[in-house]
């Protein structure tokens, strides 16, 4: 058994011809530096525009922010992976993507549980909203979201460290905990429970969101600004979860249940398995900069009069 900082993992999945590699990594770095696009001009509109500096904006632009390290943590390697011979990755690079990856995923259940608690008190109490959501409450909640998630993914990727490993192929295109776990030649119970509490814990934060929208939509009921303010912010919130809850439970349930395959098959699994890291930071910024019209106005504010 060999020391685990000398292992060089083998990455599985990209078995296509050059060609087709060569398509596809064409799509992928436009699907990438696209992403980052709306992403910034999302993030810069709001900086520059005084008028969009409210806690919603600013919530908005800590997820397009937590977008872009969530792309960041996995294109680049693909695209130098869909160029190369060898589909391989270091001990320590592996690390280092689980880290980024899923400091994205706790950061964007916090980020959406931070979001719908604005939404709440912005709908449901409104009279009390600028008393609440005060620029120290905001910086305080945006910091504990940070500190928390990269605490949580600290502590997953410092127990599968500690794990000895027997082997090298990963059945991915990226580095996935449960992934390198498998590997390991020892007992894996503490990771194993570390990670159902961790399941547990984000999935109870979908079920909170949609505890308050059931508040939410009873109280948007009342007026009709409150309907158009419900409308405008709260359901791309809503599509935004539901799109990530899906696509990483999928990959959660893939990765530690789903069985062999080649082919398309195993291509098709690749794709839906990294789907919480390609369409989240994709479509989070169009949902909302479409959606919501301050943003829109600013971003396209000759489109907008055009039609006003």
């Amino acid at each position: 058994m060999e020391n685990n900082s000398d292992i060089v993992f083998v990455l599985h999945g990209l078995n296509d011809s050059l060609t087709n590699r060569q398509v596809y990594f064409t799509f992928a770095l436009m699907t990438y530096l696209f992403t980052i696009l709306v992403n910034l001009t999302l993030v810069v509109t709001v900086c520059v525009q005084e008028t969009l500096h409210e806690p919603i904006y600013i919530f908005l632009c800590n997820l397009s922010l937590n977008g872009i390290c969530g792309a960041s943590s996995f294109y680049p390697k693909l695209l130098h992976d869909l160029l190369a011979e060898r589909h391989v990755i270091t001990y320590n690079g592996c690390l280092a993507q689980l880290f980024v990856i899923y400091s994205y995923v706790f950061c964007e259940f916090t980020s959406l549980t931070v979001m719908a608690y604005d939404r709440y008190v912005a709908i449901c109490r409104p009279l009390q909203y600028r008393a609440v959501m005060t620029t120290q409450k905001v910086s305080q909640l945006l910091l504990l979201t940070w500190s928390f998630s990269l605490l949580e993914a600290a502590g997953g990727v410092i127990l599968t460290s500690r794990l000895p490993l027997c082997g090298r192929h990963v059945h991915k295109i990226f580095c996935t905990n449960w992934e390198v776990v498998k590997l390991s030649c020892t007992d894996t119970t503490l990771n194993n429970i570390y990670g159902f509490v961790l399941t547990f814990s984000h999935l109870s934060q979908t079920g909170l969101i949609l505890v308050s929208y059931a508040h939410l939509v009873r109280a948007s009921l009342r007026s009709r600004s409150d309907r158009r303010k419900f409308v405008q912010t709260c359901l791309p919130h809503l599509v935004t979860l539901l799109v990530f809850t899906a696509s990483l439970l999928f990959d959660i349930m893939f990765s530690r249940y789903g069985g062999g395959g080649g082919g398309a098959l195993q291509a098709l699994r690749d794709a839906l398995a990294a789907e919480f890291l390609v369409v989240p930071p994709l479509v989070n910024p169009i949902i909302y900069g479409i959606n919501l019209q301050q943003i829109r106005s600013k971003i396209f504010p000759n489109f907008t009069k055009s039609h006003t």
